[in-house]
């Protein structure tokens, strides 16, 4: 049996339905109920679901032998796993994002909010800015808004955020969409189950 581990939210849900149309369904995980596992024994599948930063660290790990992750976590922790299918969902872009008008003054250090200290550090660093960065966990928008960052690092859906709050997009990072990734062990010894899982899947995206 293939223990899967799915990220909860709106992206976990489109990804179960990915996962169920490739014919690895499992009824007990729709219901109503405080279970924390969902297995289906005919179908060869263990689900449980994850805050989205955790699916790489169960999978890394081997809890999980497969999962689905955004990229943008998977750029931001580098966990050791094998990214195998892109799923062509959960589309959005990590961009730095500021006010409309914002001018970078490259005789100081830019101050950069951002959930991303990673992704950010090595974006700047690749083009020789030096940085502050501030890590917030909460709602990044408001950093330059109240003056405690010139700009932000974030991830971007439709921008309705930032308009509202005359912030904009200034420069794409990456484009990001939903993972499937294998823990590097279960790969080797469930070869043929998981490149089946994989196959199957890329058929419907």
């Amino acid at each position: 049996m293939l223990n899967v581990a799915l990220p909860k939210g709106r992206l976990g849900e489109k990804a179960y339905s990915i996962m169920a149309q490739a014919g690895y369904e499992c009824p007990s995980l729709l219901e109503p109920n405080r279970k924390l596992t969902f297995e289906n024994p005919e179908t060869g599948v263990r689900y449980f679901w994850a805050k989205p930063s955790d699916v790489p660290i169960y999978v890394e790990r081997g809890v999980a032998d497969v999962g689905i992750a955004g990229k943008d976590i998977l750029l931001e922790y580098e966990p050791e796993v094998y990214e195998l299918l892109d799923l062509n969902i959960g589309k959005c872009r990590m961009c730095v994002a500021g006010p409309a008008d914002f001018r970078d003054d490259q005789s100081r250090t830019l101050r950069v909010a951002t959930k991303f200290p990673h992704i950010a550090k090595t974006y700047y660093s690749a083009r020789g800015r030096d940085i502050s960065i501030i890590k917030l966990n909460g709602s990044i928008e408001i950093a330059p808004i109240l003056g405690l960052s010139d700009v932000i690092v974030d991830i971007v859906e439709t921008g309705s955020t930032l308009l509202e709050n005359d912030l904009a997009p200034l420069q794409e990072i990456f484009p990001i969409s939903a993972r499937f990734i294998a823990n590097t062990v279960s790969y080797k010894f469930q070869y043929q189950e998981i490149r089946t899982m994989a196959e199957k899947l890329a058929a419907l995206v």
